[in-house]
């Protein structure tokens, strides 16, 4: 039996229909009516939260053991598993949610950060006549109005320029994007504008201008993925759900039904991954959000049902602020080989993707080479020959599995559903796979409407339209500025712990330690050039934070940020959370390795290594060759053919730099390829020839030397710091 709806409530259903009956202007009408009942009907039913902040992970495991059975069992702890607990415990259903790993450990940490309703999915719902694409598109658009809404500190519009490079285009394009607008109707963010060419280039200085006939800026939506994956868990939690993380489901549990003689699932047997311990939880219905691994909980249920994921790997990269202005993105509607990228700004720096190749279903999908070469090399088709697009500006590069899915009750099996699939098996099994981001909570609404109607429980309509996530019912744009006169935090802080905790950011504000400075009073910062401080690392542990990776990456977002910024966090984010936690020496070790592991892996850190090997062909010029040289010699005065710690001390000791043992070490450790604690002449050259080639940026030791040069004589100081610390 499918359950599969494209459509959502009052608001959307037969928009197309009306349009045409109404008239476009009263439709409009219509429709700002409907949307504003929708959130005074949905209101009504609004209670408060049983719980002020979500219970500890040792209670939650406590209700999940002792509670005889709950009405609906959630598999999946991602965007649409976090929903679902969400939009089943607000209608008064008993719910509990289990995760395998962290909560948004996968793709939905992993995305293009866009809340939106998909342009491109328009152009070929009208190309094609295809009105399921039509639904999906509209469907996606009111839902990207109330994610908007219910998380304010969270998301935010955004606009993104769509640069014009051919006169016949500029209309083609201007009429879609118009249409687009017309579809959000009454959740249109902001209108679509055309820009002349050099409007286009005072917005966006760094764009290709050859050939540039002008722009046209159309307005999505934008956030921050992990934290709001984690806000949905958090409220659902505070609304009464039994969630837990780095809970696995090791097999389902199943009952015979004594009339009809069948077996259905009752539940599932657990395994805390992180004592070992395992238990049952039973529930009258169990629903399976897992997103790429959705066949490996179905083939639990029946070990012969048919394989309905197709997983597709979308690789993002991270580079440095400067390529893009800060409030506004870019769209590259058709690339070398058919694809859409996008190119935004995100958390002060720039984020480029996405690719969409098959994959093979992992927890841990790494970024390949090739994929992050495609991204650089279509960013450098847009932006002008000014702004030289290096591989050594690459911060962090991860790659996100997208679960495509077919539809098992489908005559054609082997079509791919471009909507989101709710399935029911013969036991009971309800699956809800597909979809985007911008729709879970529509997705979460239709799966939880199947399981009341499919296991007969007793539960009202949906109520999470309007509902506020954790954070954004207190929140206002000036809430920052409330923290810094309350607690004297920096003004770059404030901001940054308004816009990931919204109104709860005052708690995180009360944890942090004192600076001993005159200014910032209090807020110690986890590396310098970001403001996450070491009191987030406290407060992510009542979030549920139960490794160094969940701090890194999702609690804070250091790793998509800048890995290597959060490697030389990684010490004192460990030692914090082993306060905390009661870690012994050896689990901190642990902690510190599959961290680094982590980051090697899955955050590009591995790409950086290959960057610079002991296999890196050496091509420079001869001139060049001589010149550094020569800056080599300055610091190996003996013709060692190598230098240590000890020959950088003494030429900084010569023009009066100090600097602290375990830097220079860092310096020279990040160049030393073959780890024998000295950096030979060869290995120098490797790095320049890496960096002429724009592979390798930010090189501490080359910036070091360089300076080191220029001013033996005039001895002044010499920066170090990190470079942008491209990978």
């Amino acid at each position: 039996m499918a359950f599969q709806k494209a459509v959502k409530g009052t608001v959307l259903v037969g928009g197309g229909a009306l349009a045409t009956i109404l008239g476009l202007s009263q439709f409009s009408h219509y429709r700002r009516k409907q949307v504003n009942l929708a959130y005074v009907e949905a209101a009504e039913y609004f209670t408060e939260p049983v719980n002020r902040e979500p219970p500890s992970r040792e209670a939650q495991i406590l209700t999940l053991k002792n509670t005889p059975e709950f009405d609906i069992l959630v598999i999946g702890g991602g965007a649409t598993g976090s929903g679902c607990a969400l939009d089943a415990v607000t209608r008064g259903l008993k719910t509990a949610l289990v995760e395998r790993d962290d909560f948004s450990s996968g793709t939905s940490s992993r995305s293009t950060k866009l809340i939106h309703g998909g342009v491109r999915y328009l152009q070929k719902a009208i190309m094609k006549l295809d009105i399921e694409q039509y639904r999906m598109v509209k469907e996606a658009l009111h839902e990207r109005a109330n994610l908007l809404e219910i998380a304010p500190h969270l998301s935010a519009p955004l606009p993104i320029m769509l640069p014009i490079y051919k006169w016949w285009q500029l209309p083609y394009y201007w009429v879609g994007i118009k249409l687009y607008d017309l579809v959000a109707g009454s959740n249109c963010l902001k209108s679509s504008y055309v820009l002349s060419k050099s409007r286009a280039l005072e917005h966006f200085p760094m764009l290709q201008k050859d050939k540039l006939v002008g722009a046209i800026v159309y307005y999505d939506g934008q956030h921050n993925d992990a934290r709001m994956n984690l806000a949905i868990a958090l409220t659902a939690a505070r609304y009464g759900a039994a969630t837990a993380n780095y809970m696995e489901v090791v097999n389902l549990l199943k009952k015979t039904d004594p009339q009809t003689g069948k077996e259905h699932v009752s539940g599932a047997r657990c395994k805390d991954v992180l004592t070992g311990q395992e238990f049952d939880v039973r529930a009258k219905c169990v629903i399976n959000a897992t997103g790429p691994f959705t066949d490996s909980v179905r083939k639990m249920d029946d070990k012969n049902a048919a394989a309905i994921c197709q997983p597709s790997a979308g690789v993002h990269i991270v580079m440095p602020g400067y390529y893009s202005p800060e409030s506004m993105g870019l769209l590259d509607p058709a690339t070398s080989d058919g694809r859409v990228i996008f190119f935004l700004p995100w958390q002060k720096m720039t984020i480029a993707g996405t690719t969409d190749t098959p994959t093979d279903i992992t927890q841990h999908p790494i970024p390949s080479e090739e994929d992050i070469n495609f991204i650089l090399n279509e960013v450098r088709n847009y932006l002008s020959c000014d702004v030289e697009v290096r591989r050594g500006d690459v911060l962090a590069a991860w790659s996100g599995i997208r679960p495509l899915v077919t539809d098992p009750k489908s005559e054609d099996t082997q079509s791919i559903s471009r909507n989101h699939v709710v399935d029911i098996s013969e036991s009971g099994l309800i699956t809800i796979a597909g979809g985007k981001w911008t729709t879970y909570r529509s997705m979460a609404e239709d799966t939880v409407n199947a399981a009341i109607k499919i296991h007969n429980l007793k539960a009202g309509p949906s109520r999470t339209v309007g509902l506020f996530l954790q954070g954004g019912k207190d929140w206002s744009p000036t809430l920052y500025i409330r923290l810094v006169q309350d607690y004297g935090l920096e003004s770059e802080v404030a901001q940054h712990l308004a816009a990931t905790y919204g109104d709860k950011a005052f708690e995180v504000a009360k944890m942090a330690s004192v600076t001993g400075k005159r200014w910032p009073i209090v807020g110690v910062r986890l590396v310098s050039e970001f403001p996450y401080i070491e009191a987030e690392v406290k407060y992510g542990i009542k979030e549920y934070a139960c490794t160094a990776v969940d701090m890194i990456s999702r609690r804070t977002r250091l790793a998509f940020l800048n890995v290597q910024a959060a490697e030389e966090a990684l010490p004192r984010i460990v030692e914090l959370m082993g306060r905390e936690l009661n870690w012994d020496d050896h689990k901190k070790e642990e902690e510190l390795e599959t961290a680094k592991k982590f980051l090697y892996y899955e955050m590009g850190y591995k790409s950086r290594s290959e960057q610079l090997t002991d296999r890196t062909e050496i091509s420079l010029l001869p001139s060049d060759i001589d010149r550094y040289k020569k800056r080599f010699h300055k610091f190996d005065a003996d013709q060692k053919g190598f230098i240590t710690i000890v020959d950088v001390q003494r030429v900084l000791e010569s023009i009066n730099v100090q600097m602290d043992e375990n830097t220079l070490h860092e310096i020279l450790n990040e160049v030393d390829l073959n780890k024998n604690g000295q950096v030979e002449l060869n290995e120098f050259l490797q790095l320049m020839s890496a960096i002429q080639k724009g592979r390798v940026s930010g090189s501490r030791l080359a910036i070091l030397m360089k300076t080191a040069e220029e001013n033996l004589e005039r001895r002044v100081p010499i920066p170090v710091d990190r470079s942008c610390g491209g990978l």
